[in-house]
């Protein structure tokens, strides 16, 4: 009988029992029976037929439906004898057996398909939908169970059991249908037969609970479905591959999984829906929504399943695009192959890329065989692989063919890993072998037409090659020279000339030795430099290759390349310069001058000598290019460079560091004195102003000093440590005043230490609001009235105490902590400033100097700061006073005005501090937007002894009072210079003459003090 005729026979058999079945209910008993055992019978009968690899799993099931179908025939075998059934009884025992059956062999099943690789992806898809029929089971099925109050214990939990065995069996179900591959045609059977059971056992349950089950209805139909299905799937010949690996496919998110499992995840919502149309008489039956928290727990696991199902899609597009670009490189790899032994190269390289990172593998391409063979990959066991390959191993390996253009030979690759690494390459080494066979045939064609080609190749190569190619004889003759011989050697090689003739002089016993050993064995001889006689009787630095051929007999003599590499070796030494020595100076660079101190340092140490070293670093460097511009700075810096040049002397070494720093290298001796002397020397040939010129015509006299580190190996370990403390000695010579030399002390670490400690502390200070303000008054020189204010920042150190800007304002400069310290001084300033004036309406203040930093001016909404802090602190902008620094004024000046003039038309006032003390001179004072000149306290201390000094600020009080400007002189200290200055018609002065700096409260008192003075007057 064939397997289409049985399972003929076997539908018309159940048909026919079907029929029976409901046309004579008093033969229940008997139909009944022999459908099930039917059922059963076949799938014994389809084991027999197709021989699956694995039968178990068939028997299980079959034992299933013997247990199912003897549970039904005890129950109607009661029913004929006229009794009613009860329960829990003993059929209820073969029918809870069924579930365990039936779940093991679906797992059998489930384990057989898996084959290789991860099932993740698979096992979440099932379990969406498994946790939401799970909740409708719960909700509608197996709840009501647990809430009936008229069952027993034991009836509940028997009761309970029937749902809780098919949403098993189900999800078993719902994982085989999710699993990646192709799906047998049999597992649509199973589905059929479980939804079958399913819906009979749920219509069941609920008779169950209204007393109302009767035999031979229409819900013995899903049981029907059930036994008929599941027999009829064992006679189909699909059902073999039920126990067979899947063939591997990557798990991918389709419209229909995806239509499932949203449909799966919205069944909570729609759960919590339909309890809310059933409304309050629900909730009074069941005593309120009791089954809230399941539903939000099943809907919380979904949630999560989903998460993490869309976690590893976004895990397989990273991966996947991971995998693209290293094919693409592999490709790149594999393109620029020229050779068989090339793409063998390339293709290892491929590999490589290819293979996940840390992943262990095992490559294996062994030599070519005879036979042809199609591009494919295919899995094999171990033990398969031909007899001497060894898999690394790994039991499972990628066995890759590969066909060999002529068709008389192929390749192979064997690839052992990781069975989910296989997987995941498998498809790149299937791309790899087409692009491999791709290739072979561009290398075999290639290889084809250059052999045709080869004699015209090499004649057209040789006639056009730049490079001049000799033959030369046994008797060191020409026998032969290229065309190119005419242009390097300015006129026709005749056959027969020396190759001597061709060569200079001083190159000739180089040439015989170089004969001489090419004749003796050495079949080739590469990079030998000669010189040669050029045309025009110039010299002609040539590279030449040399090869024995005198055994080849189309050759018969010495071929020698010859290429002419005089331009090329002097851009090598060009460019070897360069890479050595300063671009701009011509000084040696940092790489040079530290490879010559560590030579230095070392002899140094072993001959017990003294070496020094000196950091130069340009005093104000930056003003320069601030005010002049930065080719002004350039010129400063060759000047500068070439006087320390000649100040050392040929034995010691000067570099340019970087910026406006040198390092100087001085030459052994027996002390230290060598390395002083020459800082002295150096600091004070540089006091002496350089001039330089602005490009437009404009001769300029600029400050060159420079502050010096001295450092010896006496104190050093190394060349290393040496460098730092030259560094340190810097650091410590600008820290004295500039335009001198320190030498380096053991106690400058400890200083450094310091100062790096000072810029932490001041972020510290900063949030923990650790300044504070003095001011000192300024005075009208008429009457001595107190018309305002300077508000001086302070540092209250919690260690070191009440701290002057000296201290700390330099380093605060350095870390751009001075930006957040004058915003709290300028808000601060004008609170204190509001506050005297709410106390006093009638005080004789009429504004508040601050100091602003060109660093906190040229934020880029500085303009918006002081808007803010004006009305933060509720104060006029009349009221303030910002002084900028003169270098400021000059630098970015279109921004600079732009703000300046947004500052006045705000109603600010602005002031130029310490004015005559940079670089610039009088004429921008016309064209920059400020109100007052405040005079630096240099030029006031001397009016009275200097008639020069007298003589320059009484032009500047003039100058000021053209240009409707107010001047305020700074550092007034004597009465004699109050009175000079009143008669110069100078308006305003501050000093120790008038008051101190005080502290906020010391000032109304003073003010209140000068006002009987102010009436006196």
């Amino acid at each position: 009988m064939t397997t289409r005729a049985a399972r003929a026979s076997f539908g018309v058999w159940i048909l026919a029992l079907v029929g029976l079945y409901y046309a004579f209910p008093d033969a229940h008993l008997y139909t009944w029976a022999l459908l099930g055992y039917s059922s059963a019978a076949a799938i014994l009968v389809g084991v027999r037929l197709y021989r699956p690899v694995q039968r178990l799993p068939w028997y299980l099931i079959s034992a299933a439906l013997a247990f199912f179908t003897t549970g039904d025939s005890w129950y109607n075998l009661i029913i004929a004898v006229g009794e009613q059934p009860g329960f829990p009884a003993f059929n209820d025992v073969f029918y809870l057996l069924v579930y365990p059956l039936l779940t093991a062999a679906f797992l059998m099943f489930i384990r057989a398909r898996r084959g290789r690789g991860d099932n993740r992806a698979a096992l979440l898809d099932a379990l969406v939908p498994t946790v939401g029929l799970g909740l409708l089971a719960w909700v509608y099925w197996i709840a009501p169970f647990t809430r009936a109050e008229d069952l027993s214990v034991l009836e509940k939990v028997v009761s309970v059991g029937y749902p809780l065995g098919d949403v098993l069996a189900l999800a078993m179900i719902l994982r085989m249908f999710t699993a990646t591959g192709k799906r047998p045609a049999a597992l649509g059977g199973f589905g059929l037969a479980m939804v079958g059971l399913l819906i009979s056992d749920i219509c069941y349950g609920q008779s169950q609970l209204r007393s109302d089950w009767t035999l031979g209805g229409p819900v013995d139909l899903g049981w029907i479905v059930f036994y008929a299905t599941m027999g009829y799937t064992a006679l189909r010949p699909s059902m073999r591959e039920l126990t067979e690996p899947a063939k591997r496919a990557r798990a991918e998110m389709g419209r229909h999984r995806l239509v499932w499992l949203t449909a799966a995840a919205l069944i909570a919502p729609a759960v919590l829906c339909f309890e809310d149309i059933q409304g309050r008489p629900a909730e009074i039956v069941r005593g309120g929504i009791v089954d809230a928290p399941i539903i939000a727990a099943a809907a919380a696991v979904m949630f999560l399943l989903v998460l993490a199902r869309v976690a590893d899609l976004a895990l397989a597009q990273r991966q996947s695009l991971a995998r693209e670009r290293a094919l693409r490189e592999a490709g790149s790899l594999l393109f620029a192959a020229s050779t068989e032994r090339d793409v063998i190269a390339a293709l290892r390289q491929a590999i490589g890329r290819l293979m996940p990172p840390g992943e262990a593998y095992h490559l294996v391409l062994p030599p070519q065989v005879p036979g042809t063979a199609e591009v494919a990959v295919h899995w094999r066991a171990a033990e398969d692989l031909p007899v001497g390959i060894d898999a690394g191993g790994f039991p499972l390996v990628l066995f890759a063919t590969q066909p060999v253009p002529g068709g008389k030979r192929h390749g192979q690759l064997i690839l052992g890993a990781a069975e989910d690494v296989l997987h995941m390459v498998r498809p790149s080494l299937e791309t790899l072998g087409a692009q491999i066979a791709v290739v072979l045939e561009r290398i075999a064609l290639t290889a084809e037409v250059n052999q045709r080609d080869s004699e015209a190749y090499f004649r057209t190569l040789i006639q056009s090659a730049a490079d001049v190619i000799l033959i030369i004889g046994e008797d060191d003759t020409v026998r032969y020279a290229s065309p190119s011989a005419t242009s390097m050697f300015g006129a026709i090689i005749p056959a027969g000339t020396p190759f001597a003739a061709l060569i200079t002089e001083d190159a000739q016993d180089a040439l015989r030795d170089v004969l001489r050993r090419l004749r003796r064995g050495h079949g080739e001889l590469s990079g030998v430099e000669l010189t040669a006689r050029g045309a025009g009787r110039r010299r002609v630095l040539i590279d030449c290759d040399m090869r024995n051929h005198q055994d080849d007999p189309t050759v018969n003599g010495l071929v020698v390349t010859l290429r002419d590499v005089t331009e090329q070796r002097r851009l090598e030494d060009d460019l070897t310069h360069q890479a050595f020595h300063d671009s701009l100076t011509g000084l040696a660079n940092r790489v040079l001058f530290r490879n010559r101190l560590e030579q230095a340092f070392m002899v140094a140490s072993r001959d017990g000598a003294t070496l020094g070293v000196l950091f130069v670093d340009l005093d104000d460097f930056k003003e320069v290019n601030d005010t002049l511009g930065h080719a002004v700075g350039d010129q400063l810096l060759v000047a500068v460079a070439q006087r320390i040049s000649a100040i050392i002397g040929a034995g010691s070494t000067a570099a340019r560091m970087g910026g406006d720093e040198f390092a100087i290298l001085v030459e052994q001796s027996n002390s230290a004195e060598a390395a002083e002397d020459v800082a002295t020397r150096i600091v004070a040939e540089l006091e002496a102003p350089v001039e330089v010129t602005d490009g437009e015509g404009g001769l300029h006299a600029v400050s060159g000093k420079v502050s010096i580190g001295v450092a010896t190996n006496r104190d050093a370990e190394n060349a290393t440590e040496l460098l730092r403390h030259a560094d340190l000695a810097l650091y410590l010579a600008k820290g004295m005043g500039k335009a001198g030399w320190q030498r380096y002390q053991s106690d400058l670490a400890h200083a450094m230490v310091q100062r790096l400690e000072l810029r932490t502390q001041l972020h510290e200070a900063i949030e923990d609001e650790q300044f504070v303000l003095q001011y000192q008054p300024i005075v009208e020189l008429v009457d001595q009235r107190v018309t305002g204010v300077e508000a001086l920042v302070r540092w209250q150190h919690p260690t070191r105490g009440l701290l002057g800007p000296f201290h700390f304002v330099e380093a605060a400069e350095e870390n751009g902590t001075i930006i957040g310290i004058g915003g709290w001084v300028m808000r601060e300033a004008l609170r204190q400033f509001a506050a005297w004036k709410a106390a006093d309406p009638d005080t004789s203040l009429r504004y508040i100097s601050v100091n602003v930093s060109p660093r906190q001016f040229l934020a880029p909404d500085f303009v918006e700061q002081v808007r803010s802090a004006l009305a933060a602190a509720g104060a006029r902008p009349e009221w303030l006073l910002l002084e900028v620094t003169e270098s400021l004024v000059l630098k970015d000046a279109a921004k600079v005005v732009q703000d300046l003039r947004a500052l006045r038309a705000l109603g600010v006032r602005v002031a130029i501090d310490d004015f005559g003390t940079g670089y610039s001179s009088l004429s921008y004072l016309r064209q920059m937007p400020v109100d007052v000149l405040k005079l630096d306290k240099s030029f006031i201390d001397d009016i009275l002894t200097s008639r020069q000094q007298h003589a320059l600020v009484d032009a500047i009080v003039t100058l000021a009072g053209n240009l409707d400007l107010a001047v305020v002189a700074e550092g007034i200290e004597e009465a004699g210079q109050r009175v000079a200055l009143d008669t110069m018609g100078c308006q305003y002065g501050q000093g120790y003459h008038f008051a101190k700096p005080l502290w906020p409260t010391e000032i109304p008192a003073l003010i209140e003090a000068t006002r009987p003075a102010a009436l006196l007057a």
